[in-house]
């Protein structure tokens, strides 16, 4: 095992392909072309826009000013959260706005918070399940110049987005017994798995890790991996390996340069994406897609929504402008995109201009058009 352990590692830092200064377009593959995105009069593109909740629209308003200053050719549909639940959509989404992400196949969106414990449909949980997008894909790579325990991660995780113990199937057996199924069809892993091994062989990536609890959960976990040896079986050249949740997360701390792709059902995809995203200096930092069949992509900023600094021109951007940038590589505007990380990236690593969080005092404003200097 230490001898394997060392050839990994040893393969990971002979790679040039692992700089962390990797473009975002080595992250994404874009399962359609602007001509089947919603398309405005002018030429531009329409994208919707949910803007979120708590600090939302202060980093919507943020993602807007760089596009512009940008030049990016995106006419943005915005949608908020509703008052009131939609009988629709069981949730505080209205029709309308899944309707706007069905027809322009593209959007971003801001956090959004679901009252806890309340009885009502998760937000996020709604848009994954109306709009089937079945895998979130988290880049996880460290940024030049801000300095973290770990100098070189580079690494790719993919949950399975549908189902497993988020199926949301609870209900309760006996007064103070409560039951909740977890739920793990061959579709849905044969689905991710699929775009998990075709994502590395695009990329140039050369490791996909199954990870699971089989030896507890043998049907269940059983199944996603009997799935995902069938699809290794036709990517001969990307190795295959399965590794146990709570190994993968010891093994993560230690050394997370062991690790290439990894793919997940969806709780312990829930966890080690956040995992990942400590590593590099947290979920302010990290950007997110999901995708969906028949070429929908939603970008995210997977942070929560910060209500406690709310309305102070404090918060972070860089999540939801990098996820921007994953959402301009899916339509294939690659210049723009490649600008704007390029600009987020080099204000990052100059250091005066940096939020609360990243350890600077600059107000969400300063930072914003730092990056617009930058373009």
């Amino acid at each position: 095992m230490a001898s394997q352990i060392v050839r990994r590692v040893l393969a990971r830092s002979s790679n040039p392909s692992s700089s962390s200064t990797r473009s975002l377009d080595g992250f994404f593959f874009s399962s359609s072309s602007s001509s089947t995105t919603g398309a405005a009069t002018n030429g531009s593109i329409t994208a919707t826009l949910f803007p979120g909740d708590g600090i939302g629209p202060e980093i919507a308003e943020s993602v807007k000013q760089v596009f512009k200053s940008a030049e990016v050719p995106i006419e943005w549909e915005e949608h908020y959260v509703g008052t009131e639940i939609d009988p629709r959509t069981q949730s505080f989404l209205t029709w309308e706005s899944l309707e706007s992400v069905r027809r322009n196949r593209v959007g971003l969106k801001g956090p959004m918070a679901t009252p806890i414990g309340k009885g009502h449909r998760s937000l996020n949980l709604t848009l994954r399940k109306e709009l089937n997008l079945y895998a979130n894909v988290r880049p996880c790579y460290s940024l030049p110049g801000y300095k973290t325990r770990y100098d070189d991660v580079d690494l790719i995780t993919i949950r399975e987005n549908t189902e497993g113990e988020y199926s949301g199937l609870e209900h309760q057996v006996v007064r103070g017994v409560v039951e909740s199924l977890k739920i793990i069809t061959r579709q849905a892993s044969l689905r991710v798995a699929e775009y998990a091994f075709h994502y590395a062989k695009t990329h140039g990536r050369e490791r996909v890790s199954a990870i699971h609890k089989a030896n507890i959960m043998q049907k269940t976990d059983g199944l996603f991996l009997k799935c995902c040896r069938e699809v290794a079986e036709k990517y001969p050249e990307i190795t295959y390996e399965e590794v146990i949740i709570d190994n993968c997360c010891m093994m993560l701390v230690k050394n997370p340069a062991l690790f290439d792709v990894l793919v997940m059902p969806n709780l312990y995809g829930d966890i080690i994406s956040d995992l990942c995203a400590g590593l590099i200096g947290g979920l302010g930092l990290t950007p997110s897609c999901n995708i969906g069949e028949g070429g929908i992509a939603l970008a995210e900023a997977v942070h929560g929504s910060a209500p406690d600094i709310a309305g102070k021109n404090m918060a972070n951007p860089t999540a939801l402008l990098l996820s921007a940038v994953t959402m301009l590589h899916h339509l294939e505007l690659h210049d723009k995109a490649d600008r704007i990380q390029n600009a987020i990236l080099t204000t990052i690593a100059e250091g005066k201009y940096r939020t609360v969080d990243l350890g600077g005092s600059s107000s969400t404003s300063d930072f914003t058009k730092a990056v617009c200097d930058h373009l």
